[in-house]
């Protein structure tokens, strides 16, 4: 599994399980600019996944218990991932900024490119007028 990018977080979260009885299990956290991977038994050796922010709609449903905080990653999909963490470690809001910095990352190369396309066809425009 690749980690791209320099780690801004590595720690412990409990995530919610698919199944049945969905209860919670610990993981191993790594925060990247680009990525959370999750690993299961504390481990980085063992096999994660890598949630990839450009896969990440948003974080949500933030709900303070006297011991946890509870909240729930939404994919583009709109799967939803329940996460919780111990109250004072805010991983919720980690979590949240390094996204937000991600998404306002890409917004600003996707309207440099839509620029510069917007530049080329000007100037092959200028340059089909001026031929003969």
């Amino acid at each position: 599994m690749k980690m791209p990018g320099e780690v801004i977080r590595e720690g412990e979260l409990e995530k919610r399980s698919d199944s049945l009885f969905q209860l919670w299990k610990k993981k191993l956290v790594v925060l990247t600019k680009d990525s959370l991977s999750l690993f299961p038994d504390g481990h980085k050796r063992a096999k994660g996944k890598e949630l990839g922010f450009g896969s990440i709609l948003k974080v949500d449903c933030v709900e303070r218990t006297g011991k946890y905080i509870y909240f729930t990653i939404v994919t583009k999909d709109r799967k939803e991932i329940d996460f919780r963490c111990p109250d004072q470690s805010c991983w919720n809001a980690s979590i949240t900024m390094a996204l937000i910095d991600f998404q306002n990352k890409r917004a600003i190369q996707d309207f440099k490119s839509r620029q510069e396309m917007e530049q080329a066809a000007g100037a092959q425009e200028r340059r089909l007028a001026r031929a003969p």
